[in-house]
């Protein structure tokens, strides 16, 4: 599946309240792990924290089902595929359209064979 630029907006723009959930179950499991390791938790034991890696697992189930790519889960980088027009617009490549936890949208892409280090502003 391709994206245009305005799709792949869309689709984060779907799913950031499930980006936000996402987002907060990360802290907590990462905070019980670190508890749990030490002693104790607030936020529970062995059960919770195997609740909570499940869900985070069905988390990010949901987004690639969505069409996205997952490329980093802390922080959160997720990627569409789409294609670029060129200079003269009649040529075509194809990018992934990038978006990384904390950018208000999707504002980069970069070709599929440079990868984060080549992302340029759309």
């Amino acid at each position: 599946m391709l994206f245009t630029l305005a799709d792949a907006r869309r689709d984060l723009d779907r799913l950031r309240p499930r980006i936000e959930q996402f987002l907060v179950m990360r802290a907590d499991l990462a905070e019980l792990r670190a508890d749990l390791h030490s002693g104790g938790s607030a936020l529970g034991g062995m059960a919770e924290l195997k609740a909570l890696e499940a869900r985070v697992h069905a988390d990010l189930e949901e987004f690639a089902a969505a069409g996205a790519h997952l490329k980093g889960f802390a922080p959160l980088l997720l990627d569409w595929p789409g294609m670029r027009a060129g200079a003269d617009d009649s040529d075509e490549t194809p990018v992934l359209w990038c978006w990384l936890e904390g950018e208000p949208e999707i504002g980069w892409y970069h070709r599929l064979d440079c990868g984060f280090p080549g992302r340029r502003p759309v």
